[in-house]
């Protein structure tokens, strides 16, 4: 079978189905020529992210392809229900984010507790100049031992997210409408392990009670946390988004940095990619990055095998 990579694919992802018989093609092929070549070459199966687009007009003219494999978080990029319709299985790497994203949401809390974010602002500027006086600036950080983060969303990531905070000292606190209680198991590099119970606080009792709050829900058609939900956390308190961009209202969120009622704000997803507004870019409370949860090596590797592991076992 011929399956078509049109934004590349992991080394561990292709060996696997070449071994199983498969030819696997690395290709990147203009969205205007990508049906008359999938057709002419007789693909059977495409491997794509975001930047390769399937739309209704483009699947509903494949007249050979079987599946398409997912390679991105996000399936936005995919009509569903034309593929569907053609019968054209689609395939997703579920569990693949989890550990990339948890990592990175990491980061930025302890990037924005310990004035990192600023700090490496300014070192490049007038470290050399005003070494003491940036010392003395970005000496007020905070541990996370002894605070509380509340996860809102406590799947994969959420857990995942938990997990980590755990082991750094916290306390954490989740809410999740569908979970009333998980048992985590947190695994070492020596094999040992410890298990914690959680059980779910209410909506209001996390936002007022925690010292982080942590976004990891599926996508919304509208704003989970607004200016009402904002005003219920410690002023003291900050709040990140590696999740979606319509979690979290980013009007409000601004003006509550600007009006010293949180303290902090971390952002991965913004609901303007590719051009965040300047109001977010230049805000010196946040912490900001591309989208780029799940943009480790080992997010793809995982990808490729999950989603290698998926296409096998369906043409078998």
């Amino acid at each position: 079978m011929k399956i078509l990579a049109t934004d590349g694919f992991s080394e561990v992802g292709t060996k696997l189905l070449i071994d199983a018989g498969h030819e696997v093609i690395i290709k990147n092929i203009a969205s205007n020529q990508l049906t008359n070549y999938i057709n002419a070459n007789k693909i059977e199966g495409i491997l794509v992210k975001s930047s390769t687009p399937l739309s209704k007009s483009i699947i509903s003219e494949l007249t050979s392809l079987k599946f398409i494999g997912n390679c991105d978080r996000s399936s936005n990029h995919i009509d569903l229900n034309a593929a569907k319709q053609k019968n054209i299985k689609v395939f997703h790497a579920e569990h693949a984010w989890s550990n990339s994203v948890a990592e990175l949401s990491i980061a930025h809390l302890l990037s924005c507790m310990r004035h990192l974010k600023d700090s490496n602002r300014e070192m490049p500027l007038e470290g050399d100049q005003n070494f003491n006086a940036l010392k003395r600036s970005f000496s007020g950080g905070s541990e996370l031992i002894g605070k509380t983060l509340g996860l809102i969303g406590f799947g994969k990531i959420g857990q995942e997210v938990a997990k980590k905070a755990i082991a750094l000292g916290m306390e954490v606190k989740f809410y999740d409408k569908n979970v009333e209680s998980a048992e985590l198991n947190l695994t070492f590099y020596d094999k040992q392990s410890i298990k914690f119970n959680l059980k779910s606080s209410s909506l209001d009792e996390l936002l007022s009670t925690s010292d982080v709050v942590s976004l990891h829900t599926p996508e919304t058609e509208s704003y989970l946390i607004g200016s009402k939900e904002l005003q219920k956390m410690k002023p003291t308190a900050g709040i990140i988004n590696t999740s979606h961009s319509k979690c979290l209202d980013e009007v409000a969120l601004v003006k509550s940095l600007e009006n010293n009622e949180l303290s902090f704000g971390a952002l991965d997803v913004f609901e303007d990619e590719p051009q965040p507004p300047i109001q977010l870019l230049m805000n010196p409370k946040l912490s900001l990055s591309p989208h780029i949860g799940g943009a480790t090596q080992d997010t793809q590797d995982r990808i490729a095998e999950e989603l290698s592991n998926h296409i096998i076992s369906f043409l078998n």
